[in-house]
């Protein structure tokens, strides 16, 4: 069995949502941002982090893309080289452009020290609109980052939806947006907040 370390409504929801959509079994082990259990996984101390046996993973997109190679019957990776390097490419995307200006604006709001924020607003905003422009030309008509299939490709930059609307950032771009719908209405996605939510 899978066990799951961070804090629920965190990243982690990529890794609790992935598992969801494998059916995978799982545990939820809480630790906080760089608290010592934290530590035990990373040594950076952030999370989330996955164990698989005496395999432990850091990093939210690296653990999808595990975890989509792991379960290759579920669909949720490449089929070929082609396919695992275009999902890559959107897994960057999710990780280094979409979701920075994300991270940027949460820091300075919460949780830098008082004396390290500034008001980086307008540039998270501008930042943000930039990289949905980006994602309305990648996405096109697809249903999904990759077509007709869902992808571990479309959890991380589904989340990433979440965490903007979450933010009150504007999503200039209707196909975007009902991008957006489409991905977080998935019922794997709501059992993976329901177990979360249900974690002690």
């Amino acid at each position: 069995m899978y066990q799951v370390v961070g804090t629920p409504g965190s990243r982690l929801t990529r890794v609790t949502w992935m598992l969801e959509e494998l059916g995978q079994p799982y545990e939820i082990v809480r630790a906080r941002q760089h608290s010592d259990t934290m530590l035990r996984y990373n040594p950076s101390g952030k999370m989330p982090a996955l164990v698989d046996g005496d395999f432990v993973l850091t990093d939210s997109a690296a653990i999808c893309a595990y975890l989509a190679d792991s379960h290759p019957d579920r669909g949720m990776g490449g089929a070929d080289p082609r396919q695992r390097a275009e999902i890559a490419s959107w897994l960057f995307f999710a990780q280094a452009e979409l979701e920075a200006p994300l991270w940027n604006k949460l820091k300075h709001r919460m949780l830098l020290p008082e004396d390290q924020r500034v008001d980086v607003g307008p540039w998270t905003a501008a930042e943000f609109a930039r990289e949905i422009a980006t994602l309305d030309k990648r996405l096109g008509d697809r249903t999904f980052a990759l077509g007709e299939r869902f992808t571990a490709a479309d959890v991380l930059l589904g989340h990433c939806g979440q965490w903007a609307r979450g933010a009150k950032f504007e999503i200039r771009s209707d196909r975007v947006d009902s991008y957006f719908d489409r991905v977080l209405a998935r019922p794997a996605l709501a059992r993976a907040r329901a177990r979360e939510a249900a974690t002690p």
